[in-house]
């Protein structure tokens, strides 16, 4: 018997200054039996929302260009609150752009599991959170 795998207890932080972004990933985490999702519409938002948090979650979601702090300033406050969970930027920009975005975050050493252009597809989100597994 094939059963689902159970993405129940990973936490998610999502974070995107879009409502429809944020709406559409939410659903597709949800979709897939991601039950702790929080929502962040700014980057300064997801820093207070890691700073509040008992423990970082599992997985972090963020745009690459948002108004209040864009990605590049957000990985850089990663490394200096030593995220150490895993991370996939995403964007509407070039693959050009989310490629060199994502080779900076790699070589800042934080745990950069991809750089996608929005919107993520859900089988591209359910193979991040299966490497999540292992």
């Amino acid at each position: 018997m094939n059963t689902a795998p159970d993405y129940s207890q990973y936490t998610v932080l999502l974070v995107d200054d879009d409502d429809f972004s944020l709406e559409i990933m939410h659903g597709v985490l949800e979709e897939l039996g991601v039950h702790h999702v929080t929502l962040a519409r700014s980057a300064r938002a997801a820093l207070q929302a890691l700073a509040a948090s008992p423990r970082s979650p599992d997985l972090l979601v963020c745009d690459l260009y948002m108004p209040d702090m864009d990605g590049f300033e957000f990985m850089n406050a990663l490394v200096d609150k030593n995220y150490r969970g895993s991370l996939v930027l995403c964007s509407g920009v070039s693959i050009d752009n989310l490629i060199l975005a994502r080779d900076f975050g790699q070589g800042m050493g934080l745990n950069l599991m991809g750089a996608y252009q929005k919107p993520i597809p859900i089988s591209e989100f359910q193979r991040i959170l299966e490497s999540l597994t292992g």
